[in-house]
């Protein structure tokens, strides 16, 4: 919490800018503080977390699923004709879905009110999108509607939920996250197979549309259940000296190098589930929209390991063994897998697991910088900012990713000799793997003493 003494009596904010604590107020905070619902437990508590779950789940499901629609846009009028581009409108969605996330904490510190009306504020922002984008003939549209208005909306639906977690759950709050995020893998396995069913049944034009509306009434009800625990700020704004209180982990180096790591990360991390649909279909090798189902629902038990393990060991272990397993994958599963449908999946398997579960390094992060960063009023590490400046290094990561694999690909042989180090993919496969390998660095800097 950051103090603010511009005036008696000395008024206290949380993560979401609550004023819960003045000294001329004690007995009443008391008093509200007694009836609020039970942390870590409870209904209230757990229909927040299953709401959470969903809300995730159909979110996080495009961005995860884009890969079926990049390889049907490819190959379908009008976009086929000049396809180039096309694998930044995903890349786009995800990139700033992570970027906006430290704009998005500071607005909600600075502005408490923003926060509990940003979620009806984003559903409805991203059903237009999504609307809108049925209307495109062209790949800037796609990436103005699919990428930068749907990760607008999602950014203002998704955040909250991070800061009202901090309020729900204290003990349990490695397992809140992890339950939360495996709701992208559940998202990334029907998200695949609806589209590929949606676009070959109905076209791009009606899916998209009905899309749009479906997302309107299934993500809506929960709404009800994803709310703050603690009661409504009595302030319309909260000081800048409170919210730049939050931001001392910057001063270590813990942050610096997990945050080089994070971004690393981020730009191979999206490569598989971009063009595995269409490595699939190059190479006779299944149905491309089943494997990144396979490869997303492999998350749901990475996350969900990786984030109870934040609760035992270090977040240096959680990035290793995230990282090695990626490396692996993609070397030894993907790099071979040129005529083999068996491996293809394996690959699917573990890299989901593996890289999925990176996510769980960021509530890992978050114990280990409130850790090192100095207390005192002007050396906090508060949830939001860490957690707003981790996601948005990720979204540079993935921003970067799109034009950087078609320039791979552009840049190498013939699409005809698609398979393995062998052909056109190689690059891809190659910078995939480096990627996960230079993560591995923090874990490294840590053993050497860096840290």
């Amino acid at each position: 919490m950051a103090s603010h003494n511009e005036s008696p009596p000395t008024e206290l904010f949380d993560l979401a800018g609550n004023q819960h604590l003045t000294t001329d107020s004690a007995n009443v905070e008391s008093r509200e503080t007694a009836s609020l619902p039970p942390v870590d437990g409870g209904k209230e508590a757990w229909l927040f977390l299953a709401g959470s779950f969903c809300i995730e789940t159909l979110l996080w499901g495009f961005p995860f699923s884009f890969g079926v629609l990049q390889d049907f846009y490819s190959t379908h009028p009008p976009l086929s004709q000049d396809a180039k581009g096309i694998s930044a409108i995903g890349t786009t969605c995800s990139g700033l879905l992570y970027l906006g996330a430290p704009l998005v904490f500071v607005a909600f510190q600075r502005w408490p009110l923003l926060l509990r009306r940003g979620i009806a504020t984003g559903l409805l922002i991203v059903v237009l999108a999504v609307f809108l984008s049925s209307f495109a003939t062209k790949v800037w549209q796609l990436i103005l509607t699919q990428g930068i208005l749907y990760a607008v909306g999602g950014n203002l639906v998704y955040y909250p939920i991070y800061v009202f977690i901090d309020e729900w759950f204290v003990r349990r709050k490695g397992l809140a996250f992890g339950v939360m995020w495996a709701g992208s893998g559940c998202g990334g396995l029907v998200g695949p197979l609806v589209l590929n069913w949606g676009l070959t049944k109905y076209g791009v034009v009606t899916f998209l549309r009905g899309w749009s509306v479906s997302l309107l009434l299934l993500i809506a009800p929960f709404l009800f259940f994803v709310k703050s625990r603690l009661p409504p700020s009595r302030s319309h704004r909260v000081p800048v000296r409170a919210i730049a209180a939050g931001f001392g982990f910057v001063k270590t180096r813990q942050f610096w190098i997990i945050e080089m790591c994070n971004i690393i990360q981020g730009l191979g991390y999206f490569i598989p589930q971009l063009y595995l649909p269409t490595y699939a279909r190059l190479n006779h090798l299944g149905s491309g929209s089943l494997l990144v189902s396979v490869l997303n629902i492999a998350q749901v038990p990475g996350v969900m390991f990786l984030s109870a393990l934040t609760d035992r060991v270090s977040v240096y272990i959680i990035m290793l063994i995230s990282s090695l397993g990626s490396t692996l994958a993609i070397f030894l599963l993907w790099g071979l897998a040129s005529s083999s449908t068996g491996l293809l999946i394996a690959f699917s398997l573990c890299y989901g697991f593996f890289a999925g579960g990176f996510t769980a390094v960021y509530a890992g992060a978050a114990q280990e910088l409130r850790r090192v960063t100095p207390g005192g009023d002007t050396g906090r590490a508060d949830l939001g900012s860490m957690l707003g400046l981790l996601g948005g290094g990720r979204g540079i990561g993935n921003v970067v990713c799109g034009p950087v694999s078609e320039a791979l690909l552009q840049h190498s042989r013939s699409w005809q000799s698609a398979a393995g180090y062998s052909g056109s993919f190689a690059p891809l496969i190659i910078f995939a793997g480096t990627t996960a390998a230079l993560t591995m660095s923090s874990w490294a800097a840590k053993v050497l003493k860096i840290l």
